[in-house]
């Protein structure tokens, strides 16, 4: 992500906290911001598992 998009991303997660966030919901708000952004890459490149794939890896029958 270039600075650019980054700190305006960053002005806009910031405008949505409550005026008596601390730094723990800041942290907290970036770390899924940064997990959903990977989520989205590994599922535009193909690097996803169907709910069954899940399922026999835990080793949940259904």
């Amino acid at each position: 992500m270039k600075l650019q998009e980054l700190k305006k991303e960053t002005n806009c997660l910031l405008g949505k906290l409550p005026a008596d966030a601390d730094w723990e919901d800041l942290m907290y708000h970036i770390y899924v911001r940064k997990k959903i952004d990977a989520g989205l890459r590994d599922s535009a490149a193909g690097r996803v598992l169907t709910s069954k794939q899940i399922r026999k890896s835990l080793k949940i029958a259904r």
